[in-house]
């Protein structure tokens, strides 16, 4: 698979980048569905793995998107 040039990537305008990194979401999710399943090391499957298990333990612990991203970038 050819390696593509990041830098010219990074030189189109912006409206192109949001398309590009659309489509490239969307390719990732269209594999997903597929059952093409992403490479993740042991320690990322455990890890997704506990959090699974806390996640049904008590799904009442887990944080809403909505505070999560004001924590992170303030109040809307």
């Amino acid at each position: 698979m050819a390696t593509p040039d990041v830098p010219t990537l990074l030189a189109l305008d912006l409206e192109t980048r949001l398309a590009l990194v659309q489509k490239l979401w969307d390719s990732i999710v269209e594999d997903a569905i597929m059952g093409i399943e992403l490479p993740l090391a042991a320690s990322d499957h455990e890890l997704l793995d506990q959090r699974l298990r806390e996640d049904d333990e008590d799904p009442h612990a887990a944080i809403r998107v909505g505070r999560g991203a004001a924590s992170v970038w303030g109040p809307p």
